[in-house]
């Protein structure tokens, strides 16, 4: 005997419209008696089963020829654990019933997630491999307020948006549903009936993995476990640590057979081994999200909480990651939370409304790059974001994250025209919730995983960028110096003889070079979009063009600063960067040549940076540094010196003329002996080996205001340095 609910909510279910599916489904207690009810489409008979017992209780009679099937006890027929058992046409079945599990969500994450201050969202919501009353599934958890129904759709039910809706959390707008039989490695999306009326499939924006794009299904993934941080590891990233970075796009650092993208597993193989040989102490990975377009680099990324399938899976990332600790080696990740794609399987009008991104397109639409802009006063949005952050640094042991086009979510006018941006509340143009993200993002990191690094790409003269939050700054460890890069790139394009009237490009960064943590970077931006490679951009023949990157290099790594190249940068690639294929590593199989010594000498250079502390310790203390010649504009000669916290000393000195300047004076500090530790114009780098014999004696000869001098050797287009030996 069967007493059917209300036809309209049995309509509601097979058209796929009902928004409160436990209210009809599963077994309830009514006014008739124990009722249970099942919707199966395509099934032939459901019998009932007592788990306890392992017998059948009853048959569901078919109510509706779709699908729909129910059962009605006598009043005094208490509830009880059951299963289906189904015949279909071509097997028999036994199932759990999704709609016999309680809520999911504890009490206390609900409002922690409503409010935006849940510290690890991941673990709520997405797709989660699970055990409820001994039965193993997948708990769904979607937050998409504004819907009128969500059903988890995939592989395990035809992509049926009718088959599995979900409950709804009205108290914080998250949809939750347990499957149970859903296994690992199994596809998956929503199906969003949205405040519009329409249908929308979307990839989970918390999905662990996720297909090779052209696909978009997301894929259930375990959550991964928390790796455990070193001292070493964070101490590597400190200020008074040499850090030199290798920045890399994954997919065209180098390429395999036909043209093939190396796996994570390669990767880790041939990458680590060469960058830990080349000296660098960090690499920095172009984001690794998973992202629709190719030629965006990454930096439109769709799937934030999972590494990109072009490479492999999670785990082999992880591996990737562990094999770079292992050799001594940090990684950074490129993080965008500025901005992301319009896709329509992403977070675009996710439930029919504006949910992840402003609503008004004069905030919400980022006209360089077509995108759209999270909206940053959201509590969810803000948590998706935060929460995101922790989860590379915990889940995958990511030691720094470099945030792309800070400058773009600080300005509500960053790259509009007069009317086309809406001011704050105060009339003003900085982007306030973007700025109380970016506080609240790393003073949680700070905060609950020690030893990460922050590093903004910060385009203008924000002030307080690597200052504290409370003392009013952002809270990043490091700024990119990007008016340095700008500066240095500009003289080091001049021919030499006119380089002596841009004199003050190399000498202008020191006015301000304490007002920030910066790192000099010398990125992938440079050598793209018809700029041409650092080689392609140094002036004159070939000779003068490797020696002036040689000398450049030299300047760069003696100078305050951490220090960030991009890849094929260390053994001057000649043309411009393509991110559809390898580095030039051909350059390096002939005989030995002028990439070899560029090679060569930014090997060098970095084994020399971690050996010698006063060219890292007090980066970022005055004391730290000292211009010994800075106005010898006639001979574009430029000669400092750096001191560690002991005050020993090493002098930089940088010719970048191509004549030599024989017994050229140098007024210095401390008198004694000063040793050749590097020379660029060596022939072991293809110079033109002039140089200083080993070393230079201090006389007690007065010059630029001191009482005691060197007299040196500067090659030309090099950079030398001088150590002064401890007596």
């Amino acid at each position: 005997m069967s007493i059917l609910p209300e036809r309209f909510l049995i309509n509601q279910l097979i058209n796929g419209q009902c928004a409160d599916p436990f209210s009809l489904l599963g077994m309830h207690v009514t006014k008739h008696g124990l009722q249970v009810c099942a919707w199966l489409p395509g099934a032939e008979q459901v019998w009932l089963i007592d788990s306890a017992s392992e017998q059948r209780r009853a048959a569901l009679e078919c109510d509706d020829p779709q699908g729909f099937f129910s059962v009605l006890f006598a009043q005094d027929q208490t509830p009880f654990r059951y299963q289906f058992e189904v015949q279909w046409q071509q097997q028999r079945q036994r199932l759990d019933d999704p709609y016999r599990f309680g809520t999911l969500l504890q009490d206390i994450d609900s409002w922690l997630l409503a409010e935006g201050t849940h510290l690890r969202p991941y673990e709520r919501l997405g797709a989660h491999p699970s055990t409820l009353d001994g039965v193993d599934g997948v708990s769904f958890a979607l937050w998409a307020p504004n819907a009128r129904r969500v059903s988890v759709v995939g592989e395990f039910n035809y992509w049926d948006g009718r088959r599995h809706p979900m409950r709804l959390r009205r108290e914080n707008g998250i949809w939750e549903l347990f499957l149970p039989g859903v296994q690992l490695g199994q596809l998956y999306k929503y199906e969003l009936l949205d405040c519009n009326g329409n249908l929308q499939l979307k990839a989970d924006p918390y999905a662990f993995a996720t297909q090779m794009r052209p696909e978009t299904a997301s894929v259930v993934a375990q959550l991964p476990a928390i790796v455990t941080n070193s001292a070493e590891r964070t101490l590597a990233n400190q200020r008074d640590r040499p850090v030199a970075i290798y920045e890399l796009h994954l997919g065209s650092w180098r390429r395999g057979e036909h043209n093939q993208w190396l796996t994570y597993t390669q990767l880790a193989q041939q990458l680590i081994p060469y960058v830990k040989q080349m000296g660098f102490t960090h690499i920095e990975l172009l984001p690794i999200n998973e992202h629709p377009f190719d030629g965006s680099w990454g930096y439109q990324p769709l799937g934030l909480y999972a590494p990109t399938r072009r490479f492999g899976t999670p785990e082999q990332f992880r591996d990737f990651v562990a094999t770079a600790h292992q050799a001594g080696i940090n990684v950074i990740l490129d993080w965008v939370p500025g901005h992301f794609p319009g896709d329509a399987h992403g977070l675009a009008n996710f439930d029919g409304s504006a949910l992840y991104q402003y609503a008004d397109p004069r905030e919400g639409f980022h006209p360089d790059w077509h995108t759209l802009i999270y909206n940053y006063g959201r509590h969810e949005v803000r948590n998706y974001l935060a929460g995101n952050a922790l989860y590379w640094l915990e889940r995958f042991g990511i030691d720094g994250l470099r945030v792309d086009a800070v400058a773009s979510m600080l300005y509500r006018d960053y790259s509009r025209a007069e009317g086309q941006w809406i001011p704050n509340y105060y009339g003003g143009k900085e982007n306030l919730e973007a700025i109380s993200f970016l506080r609240y993002t790393n003073q949680t990191i700070g905060k609950h995983w020690s030893g990460a690094v922050m590093l903004a790409e910060e385009s203008t003269d924000y002030p307080g960028v690597t200052l504290p939050p409370e003392s009013g700054g952002l809270g990043f460890h490091y700024k990119w110096d990007l008016g340095w890069m700008h500066d240095t790139l500009n003289y080091m394009q001049h021919d030499p003889v006119h380089r002596k009237y841009h004199h003050g490009l190399m000498t202008f960064g020191m006015l301000y070079a304490y007002s920030e943590n910066f790192v000099l970077p010398l990125s992938h931006d440079e050598v793209v979009h018809g700029k041409g490679s650092l080689l392609d951009r140094m002036p004159g023949d070939a000779w003068q063009k490797f020696a002036n990157l040689r000398a450049y290099y030299g300047f760069m790594w003696a100078y305050p600063g951490k220090k960030l190249l991009f890849m094929g940068g260390e053994f001057a690639q000649g043309r411009e960067w393509n991110v559809e294929s390898s580095l030039d590593w051909h350059l390096l199989e002939a005989e030995d040549n002028w990439h070899h010594g560029v090679q060569r000498w930014v090997r060098d250079l970095n084994h020399c940076y971690q050996q010698t502390p006063p060219l890292y310790q007090c980066d970022y203390q005055p004391a730290g540094f000292e211009w010994l010649v800075v106005d010898d504009a006639d001979n574009s000669v430029f000669v400092f010196a750096r001191y560690d916290a002991q005050g020993n000393q090493l002098i930089a000195v940088s010719n970048f003329t191509p004549v030599p300047r024989y017994h050229y004076r140098i007024g210095i500090p401390q008198p004694g002996s000063y040793r050749e530790l590097l020379n660029s114009d060596s022939h072991y780098y293809h110079g033109s080996n002039i140089g200083n014999l080993g070393r230079v004696l201090s006389e007690p000869v007065s010059s630029h205001g001191r009482e005691h001098s060197i007299c040196v050797v500067a090659p030309p287009l090099a950079t030398v340095y001088l150590l002064r030996e401890v007596q």
